[in-house]
């Protein structure tokens, strides 16, 4: 009976075993990548179909909701999201991790992508000596502001694709924007600057594990330094912001100040939120009719795909905002009065009508 015991864990554990595979695993990616693309309710499945056309595989990204990392989802890098996952393997295998973070409508990030990401050959060098985690800021924008910081500090400017090298236990040691895949007119190559980081870590891991923590030390100070008291004008900022939103909100075509208007759910966040918060209903209207304006004009202005998976995504993220404000909001009768600051003319359902007749007739 004993003996019986042991062959069935041991059958167990080959199972187990077999289901962790990478071929099991990228299999699984597989999948799920073909379950996607015949879905017609994710705004995805056109950009999954074509790849699979073209022979590309999956990588573990296609587990995730971010359109940004979706659209990473066939590098031929093997990337990882943000998480413990990535981590206890850097710790592992005692590699340094490479964080690339961008958003769905950074150029730079696209250029980055085509140029390095979808490199066969770059590829094979992260992977061969790098953890690579692939962040979208708009969904961790926690991460975002550490590592921006970090980069401002070594550099003194930053932006994004930001490009950050890290110890196992995600200090970091160097970092940058975009990087050219080869070296030239004096700027180092992507290419070139994988290889020197691997060959400092091989040789030279203690120095690099002292700036990292001098770095650390730092932002960490620098982080939880306490903030003044600001609990008393908390409801005077909310209004401040509000009103500098409505003073560049362009009721023609939607969206705030000069182009370009990259779309931020940030911004549309914002004033749904603040709807919900004060009940002024042109907090709401100037965001619908945002989004009203970037789907009705997207087949005659948007040309990039990515900007267009964008605007399906913050649609999408919209409606679920307005449905929980929609049935949690506070009543009428604490509505606050509009700023005087523009007229309220510009709100007026005829008004709109009339844009949106405009708009479908472009």
């Amino acid at each position: 009976m004993h003996r019986k015991y042991i062959f069935i864990l041991a059958v167990a554990a080959g199972f187990a075993l077999l289901a962790c595979s990478p071929a099991n695993e990228r299999a699984q990616w597989l999948q799920t990548a073909q379950t996607l693309a015949e879905d017609p309710m994710n705004p995805m499945a056109d950009f999954i179909k074509r790849q699979l056309a073209q022979g590309k595989t999956p990588n573990r990204l296609i587990n995730e909701k971010s359109p940004y990392l979706l659209q990473h989802a066939f590098n031929p890098v093997d990337w990882y999201p943000w998480g413990e996952e990535a981590f206890e393997r850097a710790r592992k295998e005692n590699k340094p991790i490479f964080l690339s973070v961008g958003y769905s409508t950074c150029h730079w990030c696209h250029v980055m992508e085509h140029e390095s990401f979808e490199n066969p050959d770059i590829a094979a060098i992260m992977n061969q000596y790098f953890i690579n985690i692939k962040v979208d800021r708009e969904e961790r924008p926690d991460v975002d502001q550490v590592y921006m910081a970090a980069v401002q500090a070594l550099t003194g400017s930053g932006g994004w694709p930001m490009s950050v090298f890290l110890t196992p236990d995600r200090k970091p040691f160097f970092g940058g924007t975009y990087f050219p895949p080869e070296s030239r007119y004096g700027r180092v190559g992507f290419r070139d600057l994988l290889l020197r980081i691997h060959e400092v870590w091989d040789k030279e891991r203690d120095k690099v594990l002292s700036t990292a923590q001098q770095l650390t030390d730092a932002l960490q100070q620098s982080l939880s330094a306490t903030p003044p008291d600001t609990a008393a004008l908390h409801a005077q900022v909310l209004d401040r912001v509000y009103e500098e939103y409505h003073r560049g909100y362009d009721a023609e075509y939607g969206g705030f100040f000069n182009a370009p208007k990259f779309p931020r759910p940030s911004d549309l966040n914002f004033l749904f939120h603040y709807y919900h918060r004060t009940g002024q209903d042109d907090a709401r209207e100037m965001a619908l009719f945002t989004l009203q304006q970037m789907a009705s004009r997207a087949a005659c202005m948007i040309t990039s795909e990515a900007a267009f998976i964008a605007i399906r995504w913050i649609a999408t993220g919209a409606c679920h905002i307005l449905k929980k404000c929609c049935t949690t909001r506070r009543s009428s009768s604490t509505a606050t009065s509009m700023p005087t600051s523009s007229p309220a003319s510009r709100f007026t359902p005829a008004s709109r009508e009339k844009r949106s007749a405009m708009c479908c007739a472009t």
